[in-house]
């Protein structure tokens, strides 16, 4: 069986790594993962064929067919995660660390694009920020890089903690606190205590942590932390950060700024809590001492992707996509940021919101409740849950699932109208931007 330093020589010969047989590129590690449904062991052979040069596995039996090319250990997953750890180890760069409720891919894409404007930065691709994208984002982080921002998700406590472990930030940022996961964050006061598990782990490893001023919960966990800290135990630093003196000029349907020198920046990124995520790419780029007109061009040519707020253009109609993914707090802000948008005729397209538990009737009904107070021209909402909010909506169009709103749809096409499209990934409603 390899031990560990052995395992990172090897690590050092590869090109990368994987954990899918689908995407061998030649001279990389592949890592035989298990899940409910497969076992990685029984693809490594398949994995050196493609062009890996070693796969880590962690069934003897396996091992013995090639051991100078199969890698033998106790456990695959957990032999990627100790790796990461080792890796994490060699370097001696900032690493950002981050975390939040809502918008943390397109923060972590915006500093990103502000820091690559002075610094070879690597950020976490896609959304690679739980026990498996961490280890390989850290992984990813090669000696040429002169900065990281890695992106790090949890659906429970303890999670954020033992993340940090692997990636070992030296710098750290919440973006929000909101209502997502709560089944398995146990409520609003799990996610806080979650989420909160970066701020400590700065406090007792002497890093940085950015909190944006204007967030009262964010500032309430900054304090609740100033006020238990012990000599050994503090912030190396803390950058508290209001945006100030940028002025917020529009929000919709795209955020236009005007910065310190007058001058006005558009962006491709609609509504107010996307302002907050610029916002914080400009302190961290300042932190790190990029120029401003470096910072307001980065954010000026970022475009979204991936159907996160993006502007699709259908025909006539104009289509807020924003269907990656959705929560009560990401919900809501969609929608009241929707109703300001200047528009002759709006639709909305809502679907389910999971991960709820309890709360989950609760809170779809109380997003019905919201909508109804907007002046929408017309509402359409998708999945089981989605019929809790028909309570406040009587006149809205109720269908259990995508493929019968497809249908709907294509019977009955939109002209001359901006649309949002918002709910969870598991309904995937994307899919409905191909019928408008």
């Amino acid at each position: 069986m390899i031990v560990l330093k052995d395992l990172y020589d090897k690590f050092r010969e590869c090109t990368g790594v994987s954990t899918d047989t689908r995407k061998i590129t030649p001279g990389c590690l592949f890592v035989a993962l298990k899940g409910d449904r497969f076992d990685g062991n029984r693809f490594a052979a398949q994995a050196l064929d493609a062009g890996a040069r070693y796969a880590v596995v962690d069934d003897a039996a396996i091992a013995s067919q090639q051991p100078d090319r199969l890698l033998l250990v106790s456990d695959a997953l957990t032999a990627l995660q100790d790796l990461a750890r080792h890796h994490r180890q060699t370097l001696t760069i900032p690493v950002i660390g981050l975390t939040g409720s809502n918008g943390k891919t397109t923060t972590k894409e915006l500093i990103h694009a502000v820091l690559s404007k002075k610094y070879v930065t690597y950020a976490t691709a896609g959304n690679l920020n739980n026990h498996i994208g961490v280890p390989l984002s850290v992984l990813a982080i090669t000696m040429q890089h002169e900065l990281a921002v890695i992106e790090m998700g949890a659906n429970h406590q303890k999670e954020i903690g033992f993340l940090c472990t692997i990636c070992q930030p030296s710098h750290g940022l919440i973006t929000n606190i909101g209502k997502a996961h709560l089944e398995g964050f146990g409520g609003i006061a799990g996610v806080r205590i979650g989420k909160g598990e970066l701020y400590d782990y700065l406090t007792h490893s002497g890093g940085t942590v950015f909190v944006n001023s204007r967030d009262q919960v964010l500032m309430a966990m900054y304090r609740e932390r100033l006020k238990t800290l012990r000599s050994e135990d503090t912030f190396a630093e803390s950058v508290l950060y209001s945006g100030e003196p940028i002025d917020l000029v529009q929000e919709a349907p795209v955020v236009i700024y005007r910065d310190a020198t007058g001058q006005t920046i558009t962006t491709h990124l609609p509504g107010y809590y996307n302002f907050e995520n610029m916002l914080a790419a400009r302190a961290i780029g300042q932190y790190f001492t990029v120029s401003d007109t470096g910072i307001d061009r980065a954010i000026a040519d970022y475009n979204p992707t991936n159907n996160r707020s993006q502007v699709v253009r259908k025909g006539s109609n104009t289509v807020l996509l924003d269907a990656y993914n959705a929560n009560p707090s990401s919900m809501a802000a969609a929608i009241r940021q929707f109703a300001v948008t200047p528009a002759n005729r709006k639709l909305v397209i809502l679907g389910d919101m999971y991960e709820l538990g309890d709360e989950s009737e609760t809170e779809h009904a109380a997003i019905g409740k919201l909508v109804a107070e907007q002046n929408f021209d017309l509402v359409v909402l998708a999945g089981q849950d989605m019929k809790h909010a028909l309570v406040h909506l009587p006149k809205a169009y109720y269908f259990p699932d995508k493929f019968s709103l497809h249908n709907w749809l294509m019977d009955n096409p939109q002209t001359n109208t901006h649309v949002l499209v918002k709910g969870s990934r598991g309904i995937s409603l994307e899919s409905v931007v191909q019928f408008l």
